[in-house]
């Protein structure tokens, strides 16, 4: 007698809005990438069952959508961009609210809340409503709430949108703390590339409405297939049909003059910016032979020399030494 299969498996097809078919296993992290419209959030609601139904999910062995399983039965725990906490009760009632509502009682319920306030380093603030919680504290109460209920799914909607450098830095690792403790499966939808490395042990990239690459954080930023991701990264990617072309910004020569050397490749094109970037400056070049913008990074004395100010025309060249080169196989689990 076989055992039951533990993980998930989706094929979610909701037409003109999201395709994807994906797997993953009892402890994984995976890192929802991709633009505004890619599908990202629609993939994530589909999953808790609270978008149009389409395509049929599996959970450790048991169909969610043949026959349909409810909602509340599902064993799914979600964090949405804007917390959506209770406004009438308070941080405690609010992470009980899940066990509460599967059956248990309000002491046992209560103690499991406060354990789980304490783990995120805020058992003082138990009886303040939502109102009176900062954007941190409360994205604290909301990932306790939805951790709470020990789902075997959880699915986090850009849950460090809209707070502080600092209080993002600080949450990030307290959520890399309990997820490495958490024997379940988390969806985890960003804009930020440092969540991908950081958080993920897989990369599922969407690019409108369907899956443009999927593997280890680690290839997927060596390795960018969209241009999304390409800009997360900070890499200057190029495709040519099945094939791609990649390299960092630090490796583009910038001059005023056609580069020699025929081991080169070269565009021209006019700056259309320059900012920050660490101690050097970064240049954004509409580089029309290459169809696409590139970046480039040089140092302020470089810049200065040169006079690489905004409408400027200058030549971008990189050794072909420093390019990687890689195809585009059928992305796999």
């Amino acid at each position: 007698m076989s055992a039951t299969p533990a993980g998930l498996r989706a094929d979610i097809d909701i037409p003109g809005r999201v395709t994807a078919s994906f797997t993953a296993e009892p402890g994984d992290v995976v890192a929802v990438l991709g633009p505004n419209g890619a599908g990202k959030t629609t993939l994530l609601r589909a999953l808790a069952g609270i978008a149009e139904p389409g395509g049929e999910v599996m959970l450790n062995g048991t169909s969610w959508t043949d026959p349909p399983v409810l909602v509340r039965d599902r064993g799914v725990g979600v964090v949405f961009q804007q917390q959506a906490l209770f406004p009438h009760l308070c941080a405690l009632d609010n992470v009980a609210f899940g066990l509460r509502s599967r059956g248990a009682a309000r002491g046992d319920a209560e103690r499991v809340g406060r354990d789980w306030l304490a783990r995120f380093g805020i058992a003082d603030l138990a009886g303040r409503k939502p109102r009176e919680l900062s954007g941190g504290q409360a994205q604290r109460v909301a990932i306790a709430r939805a951790l709470a209920t020990e789902p075997a799914l959880l699915l986090l909607d850009e849950p460090f949108a809209g707070l502080d450098v600092g209080v993002a830095t600080a949450l990030r690792l307290e959520l890399a703390r309990h997820l490495a403790a958490y024997s379940g499966i988390t969806l985890l939808v960003t804009h930020q590339a440092l969540d991908a490395l950081t958080l993920a042990t897989r990369v599922l990239v969407l690019d409108e409405g369907l899956i443009a690459q999927q593997g280890t954080p680690a290839d997927v930023a060596a390795r960018p297939r969209t241009d999304h991701v390409a800009r997360l990264v900070g890499l200057n990617v190029l495709r040519a049909g099945d094939t791609f072309s990649a390299f960092s910004p630090t490796a583009v020569t910038v001059s005023l003059r056609p580069p020699e050397g025929s081991a080169r490749l070269r565009w021209r094109g006019a700056i259309l910016g320059v900012s920050p970037h660490g101690d050097a400056l970064r240049l954004l070049v509409d580089a029309a032979g290459a169809g696409r913008h590139l970046i480039a990074d040089v140092t302020p004395a470089a810049a200065a020399e040169l006079g690489l100010t905004p409408g400027r025309e200058v030549w971008l060249s990189v050794k072909e030494t420093a390019v990687e080169w890689y195809s585009a196989p059928r992305s796999g689990r």
